[in-house]
């Protein structure tokens, strides 16, 4: 039988407060901060030129992790992947990287760890600015951090510890481009169109990512090191379909992928749900995060003086009997339960009564987000619930804005562009691209064709198959989910019911750990989240480089590694 969901995600709540662990447009999934320019097609031709060629920038580095200093070699480049078939020799993009490299380790046998964020379309600047790099940006805990000048810390949890590590940034982020080919511009134009249609949808970012890894393990010396994938938000979306690929595709074992804010059915997304009537799962496996959210903001009379763990406990079991029956009733629900239902939303919620009759008993995450703090004009982040914000329009029926990526967002990218030129010296008369949503020709597909099947799937996008072809062409592939309780975006307890409904056998049920912390999206924001997550995430590649350390993960799907 599968791991009961109450169950999870009580024992991680219980763990993650424990003592061993003193002290990130959006679509669904989307890691989202930042802008890009309105046009790639405008950009000089030298550029197209200067990167058709690898570039790389060569530093060296110390870091303290937990009072252990760490002497590394950083290289910051781009590297130039060619096509596929009869293209296999054409260059089609130059895909922009960081990675750190521990120094006097043995390459053969240190850990290598690909990361990358989300979006789809975001570069990976925030997963290396805040989260696991050796250097970090002090930002606010969870409200707005105030302008320039911004400052660069020691990453006292940098991931160095465990693993080297390579930040990815995904195709047309970051100092990366698409590199049309063609003797006039108009071939030029006309292969761009092409390239940005296959490469910028959720089969040819896999297979781009797929070629880049490989060519880095073959660059760098690295095919018989440990492997692990690392995605954040829609990043985790890509490591489903980047695990497939490299296992059954290219052969290539992973150690583990290492899944932060996920989300694999965008079925299940709480976004957007008035696209889908009589699809009803999303509600309710939002409406944990929707409590821990209202908790946090003491919006509830009846739980402000108590701990969020006993509140999660009732509102899980609520919302897997009765808040899940009532909505599968649809019509045939009568007044009378309505209203019952409808009265317990409101002790778990803060949201009125009458307003969950009024939305028929469903609130989507835009919803909830401006009515929750909207009698002080207050809107609600999306990414981390524990961020608010002026409302930009009291009166308007969903939020407009996410206040969370409006805080963080200035200090990310100020700092990372100071970082890059300054102390990795490369960018130097180049643009970083933080994401790349205001291109012209940026139209993201989220047409996919799954493992196994003999058509693309047109519908909602759902990569759980794939990650399930992973996991059974590997039966050693270990998977590591983190969330956090305040993140809106990806709910942790829709990421729990996606993993509990994979088509793996039951015996593989146990390859699987959970974590979460009192933090969002970016779990990392919260420095003490981010101490914890390190601690986890240390263990579990520990536990599973086959190097003998720990003999093996511990198989305990119920609990918090680490």
């Amino acid at each position: 039988m599968k791991v009961n969901r109450l169950a999870v995600a009580v024992a991680a709540l219980l763990l993650c407060s424990a003592p061993a662990f003193a002290a990130p447009p959006a679509s669904a999934g989307s890691s989202g901060q930042g802008s890009a320019s309105s046009s790639d097609n405008a950009q000089p031709e030298s550029l197209v030129q200067k990167l058709m060629k690898p570039m790389s920038s060569t530093t060296t580095g110390t870091v303290t992790v937990e009072g252990k200093s760490i002497s590394y070699k950083a290289v910051a480049g781009t590297l130039v992947v060619d096509g596929t078939g009869s293209k296999e020799s054409t260059p089609e993009v130059a895909m922009s990287y960081v990675a750190y490299f521990k120094q006097g380790a043995d390459a053969s046998k240190r850990p290598i760890t690909f990361l990358y964020n989300g979006g789809p379309g975001s570069s990976t600047v925030w997963l290396l600015m805040g989260g696991w790099g050796p250097e970090r940006v002090v930002t606010n805990d969870h409200t707005h951090t105030p302008a320039a000048p911004y400052q660069l810390v020691n990453n006292d949890y940098s991931l160095l510890d465990a693993s080297d590590l390579v930040f990815i940034d995904a195709p047309g982020t970051g100092f990366g481009r698409l590199l049309p080919q063609g003797k006039t511009a108009a071939d030029r134009a006309k292969d761009r169109t092409a390239l940005a249609k296959q490469i910028w949808s959720v089969d040819g970012d896999g297979q781009v990512f797929s070629r880049f890894i490989t060519q880095f393990l073959s660059k760098y010396g690295r095919w018989n090191s440990p492997k692990y994938l690392y995605g954040e938000s829609y990043g985790t979306t890509r490591s489903a379909v980047l695990a497939g690929i490299l296992e059954l595709q290219d052969n290539i074992d992973l150690n583990g992928v290492i899944l932060q804010s996920q989300i694999l059915n965008f079925n299940l997304s709480i976004d957007g749900t008035r696209a889908d009537p009589g699809v009803d799962m999303p509600y309710v496996l939002a409406l944990p995060t929707y409590a821990a959210t209202a908790w946090y903001h003491k919006r509830l009379p009846k739980f402000d003086n108590g701990k969020l763990e006993p509140l999660l406990k009732q509102v899980i079991q609520f919302t897997d009997t009765d808040y899940e029956q009532a909505l599968q009733a649809g019509s045939t629900l009568s007044e009378a339960k309505e209203r019952e239902i409808a009265d317990k939303l409101q002790d778990f919620t803060g949201l009125p009564a009458s307003y969950w009759m009024k939305a028929d008993l469903r609130v989507s995450g835009g919803m909830f987000e401006h009515e929750l703090q909207n009698n002080t004009d207050t809107t609600t982040g999306r990414l981390d619930t524990r961020f608010s914000g002026p409302s930009m329009d009291p009166l308007a029926e969903m939020s407009e804005y996410d206040p969370q990526s409006a805080a963080i967002s200035s200090a990310y990218i100020s700092a990372f562009n100071e970082y890059v030129r300054k102390d990795l010296k490369f960018g130097q008369d180049m643009h970083f691209r933080p994401m790349i949503y205001g291109l012209k020709d940026f139209h993201w597909s989220m047409k996919h064709h799954a493992p196994g099947t003999h058509y693309t799937r047109q519908g909602g996008l759902n990569v759980m198959p794939d990650l399930a072809s992973a996991m059974k062409y590997n039966p050693d592939l270990k998977v590591m989910m983190n969330g956090g309780f305040y993140d809106l975006a990806t709910p942790f307890y829709t990421a729990i019911y996606e993993l509990h409904h994979l088509a793996i056998p039951r015996r593989l049920d146990k390859n699987i750990t959970y974590a979460f912390y009192p933090s969002g999206h970016m779990v990392y924001v919260n420095i003490p989240s981010l101490h914890m997550l390190h601690d986890n995430v240390a263990a579990f590649i520990d536990a599973t480089d086959n190097q003998g350390g720990s003999n093996g993960q511990n198989n305990d799907s119920k609990k918090q590694h680490g």
